[in-house]
């Protein structure tokens, strides 16, 4: 048998993330920790697992065995798209508020599993996003568009277009609100969302490669046009309809819901996003109560697990005061500048588990409440993220030191760990981090591995995202291991995170407003000169760049617009018309299309066609339903028609993320044969 190369492992692992422990809950005692892993690193296959806090003792609840191989429901489909899921078994599961009963969905078919004795039930029904009411009493998920407890309708569609309990495209994909039903702490009763997508417009998604085959259809409201109506509605269990009542038109987008009181907390958000409200419900006459509003003249970012409140009842919220965005408890902030809250990850009591940084290559846990004050949780240097409940917390660590993910649990005077089945990669990054240039510019340099310095001139490879929402240049070593398989193939690699990243700062973030590309390419750029400056060995003849989504946006622009920089470029899934991107996510960043024309035709690229003078390669997944494949065919019929010449890898049944193993080691290898002969 050939020996196991990066390439296959990478794909096969699902970049590293196969056997590694998630998706923890902690019960209320802080006597027990729930969570999914699988066998090994290249088994995708999770199971539901618990563990002992006094003892250390792991025992193994639900072995879901081998995949069925039969077909998710279309719901289930969506939601794993969203979440960008590559794992299969178990991959997600929800719990009763004392935790000792658990509901999943495998392969659609719905179970219950006793977590003190193990014992499985099968429900005999299938559907999506299955929840226990607290006192584990009810089941309700979601089927046909419809909402069902207990195996029976409750909320059923009463119009085209219309589904109950899920979150409409923009809020899965943009917001990061994956649910769209929420049980009252009592279990009397659930808040829903009604969503009407009637006058979205009409997108096809058809598989070229199988032309007999029906086009899937969806709802995709392109920016400047109409989005869902989003309504919602308090329902009994005997389906008595309440619905929840503010300024819809002022505020169309539900950005987050959090029941953990007696009333809950709605998040609502203008169009623009310039402004948000948290509003309070009257559970039984949908009344709405505005606690805070916030507003900015470019957008508010909305930050996971906010709002949310403490067992006494204070409001957890973060504002943007001191070019940085702090933690908000009650009306006191907690946390100093200088320290960015990325998100709220835990309320547990009146404790309150955030992650922070201050220093933008590193993650920490931090913990705040009134009896203790502010506490950093983690000091070691690295990534490291986590959630509590019972006292009790999970503390899941990468460094640049070892290879893998450390989990540990640290409660009253004890910490056990968690055993981690990931992979190690087959090769070890030699990874140097650094800040580049006037702007301190956090980067990563990859050399080969045994390079001697001043040995020879090496091209160069950058490899970004670069882009709002995402952060590439981080303490944890098996990130750079795709960075080291194109080293070790003769290049100096560079990761640069840019202005529009998140870690930095809200001024940092929004550097982006009204302009998507200008001073994310100059940064590239600027990063790229300063690491030569440093590291001789980098040849500034011989620069390629490639990148995926944002990144692959980022490469195709620098080639277009800074050949002089970038001498070839492999874009995958690149954003090249900006006016083909979701409402809630391109007009955060550009405004509404008729009321900012301009920006969205400089941060298009369809237009610089004519500008091509370099080697590009333009990837594209034909079944992609968040960045369509529209983006790279206008693209590339532009190029034709400027006489340009360049090359199109369509991907035949492949989404937004490339899951299936053979695409993805093979795509690795053909970027590598692109980028050779492009800088021969």
């Amino acid at each position: 048998m050939p020996p196991l190369t990066l390439a296959r492992q990478h794909a096969r692992t699902a970049r590293f993330t196969f056997g590694v422990p998630r998706d923890f809950t902690v019960s209320p005692d802080g006597a027990r920790v729930v969570f999914l892993r699988s066998s090994a690193g290249d088994d995708p296959v999770n199971r539901l697992w618990t563990l002992s806090v006094a003892t250390g003792g792991e025992r193994l609840l639900v072995d879901p065995g081998a995949p069925s191989g039969g077909a998710l429901p279309a719901a289930e489909r969506a939601r794993r798209e969203r979440t960008r899921e590559r794992a299969g078994g178990i991959v997600a599961y929800a719990t009763d508020a004392a935790v000792t009963r658990a509901v999943y969905a495998l392969d659609g078919a719905l179970h219950t599993v006793d977590l003190l004795t193990g014992e499985v039930t099968a429900l005999g029904t299938t559907g999506s996003d299955p929840r226990l009411d607290p006192a584990g009493e009810h089941v309700a998920h979601v089927s046909g568009g419809a909402l069902h407890v207990d195996g029976e309708p409750l909320l059923t569609p009463d119009g085209p277009g219309v589904t109950w309990g899920l979150p409409e495209h923009v809020a899965a994909e943009s917001m990061g609100r994956h649910r769209g039903y929420w049980w009252a702490p009592d279990g009397t009763r659930l808040l829903v969302a009604r969503v009407d997508d009637s006058r979205v417009s009409t997108w096809h998604l058809p598989e070229p490669a199988d032309p007999g085959r029906p086009p899937a259809v969806m709802a995709y409201p392109a920016a400047g046009t109409d989005n869902a109506d989003v309504t919602l509605w308090l329902t009994t269990l005997a389906g008595e309809r309440t619905e929840v009542v503010w300024d819809r038109a002022a505020f169309e987008y539900v950005a987050a819901v959090s029941w953990t009181g007696r009333r809950p907390l709605i998040l609502v958000q203008s169009r623009d996003q310039r402004t948000t409200r948290v509003l309070e419900a009257d559970p039984g006459t949908g009344a709405t109560t505005p606690l805070r509003e916030d507003t900015d003249d470019a957008w508010l970012q909305l930050v996971p697990g906010v709002p949310a409140r403490t067992a006494s009842g204070e409001l957890v919220w973060t504002v943007d005061r001191d070019d940085t965005r702090r933690l908000m408890v009650g009306d006191d902030l907690v946390t100093p500048p200088g320290l960015q809250v990325l998100r709220i990850l835990a309320v547990d009591g009146d404790t309150v588990l955030a992650l922070c940084c201050d220093e933008p290559t590193e993650r920490h846990l931090f913990r705040y409440s009134r009896a203790e004050g502010l506490v950093r949780v983690t000091s070691e240097p690295g990534v490291h993220t986590g959630t509590r409940g019972g006292g009790v917390t999970v503390v899941v660590t990468r460094t640049l030191e070892e290879h893998g993910v450390r989990v540990t649990v640290a409660g009253e005077g004890t910490a056990v760990p968690i055993a981690s089945n990931g992979a190690t990669p087959v090769v070890r990054p030699r990874v140097e981090l650094t800040s580049l240039g006037e702007r301190e510019l956090r980067g990563a340099v990859v050399f080969p591995t045994g390079h001697v310095p001043g040995s020879r001139r090496l091209p160069v490879l950058l490899s970004p995202y670069a882009g709002p929402g995402g952060a590439l240049v981080l303490r944890g070593l098996d990130d750079y291991a795709v960075p080291q398989w194109f080293a070790d193939q003769g290049f100096a690699v560079l990761v640069v995170d840019g202005r529009g990243t998140p870690g930095r700062g809200p001024a940092w973030e929004r550097a982006v407003h009204l302009d998507k590309l200008s001073a994310a390419l100059r940064d590239q750029a600027d990063a790229l000169r300063a690491a030569a400056g440093r590291f001789p060995d980098l040849d500034l003849d011989r620069v390629a760049i490639r990148g995926w989504s944002y990144g692959g946006y980022l490469a195709a622009a620098a080639v277009l617009r800074h050949p002089e920089v970038f001498h070839a470029a492999v874009a995958g899934a690149p954003v090249t018309d900006a006016r083909l991107y979701d409402t809630h996510w391109q007009e955060r960043f550009l405004g509404h299309p008729d009321e900012h024309p301009e920006a969205y035709d400089r941060s298009s690229i369809v237009a610089d066609a004519p500008n091509l003078r370099r080697p590009l390669m333009l990837v594209h997944g034909l079944a992609d339903d968040n960045v369509f494949a529209a983006h790279t065919l206008r693209l590339s019929a532009a190029l034709l028609a400027a006489g340009r010449p360049h090359t199109v890898l369509p991907l035949s049944g492949v989404t937004h993320m490339t899951s299936r193993e053979e695409v993805a080691e093979n795509l690795l290898l053909l970027e590598l044969d692109f980028l050779r002969r492009a800088l021969s």
